[in-house]
């Protein structure tokens, strides 16, 4: 499969999906603590940032203060296509939610407040659609 390229079929096609769970955004100074599996990892001059299920970071004694929802966007959208991350989250900005966004090789994933996970799944199946960002037809 050809990763796509153009802005209209990417926001036509892109497909969101909920993952199920909660997950939030942590650091630790080295290696990720056993029994921490993340979905998400950053190595940053500070540490390595960890996206991983709040109920191992609860049990590995993790801190954090942001719950997150994870939207994938189905579409296997190219690397070095423009527009989609501006789209998305232009839309999400007009609803009035934050987006934390990774790039998969395959896949754009975004990391919604989990309190508005399903209102922002809405949101990016309306801009699908080709609807009004704001839930209008």
């Amino acid at each position: 499969m050809n990763a796509e390229r153009d802005l209209t079929r990417l926001l036509a096609g892109m497909r969101p999906e909920l993952a199920p769970g909660r997950y939030v955004f942590t650091t630790v100074a080295g290696p990720a603590p056993a029994g921490v599996a993340p979905v998400v990892t950053v190595t940053e001059s500070e540490g390595l940032t960890l996206v991983v299920r709040q109920e191992e970071a609860d049990a590995a004694s993790l801190p954090y203060d942001y719950v997150a929802g994870w939207i994938t966007l189905r579409i296997h959208s190219a690397l070095d296509a423009v527009g989609l991350t501006a789209a998305v989250a232009g839309a999400l900005t007009d609803a009035g939610m934050s987006c934390n966004v990774v790039a998969g090789f395959h896949h754009d994933h975004l990391f919604v407040e989990h309190a508005r996970a399903e209102e922002a799944l809405a949101v990016l199946e309306r801009l699908a659609e080709g609807g009004d960002l704001q839930g209008r037809p």
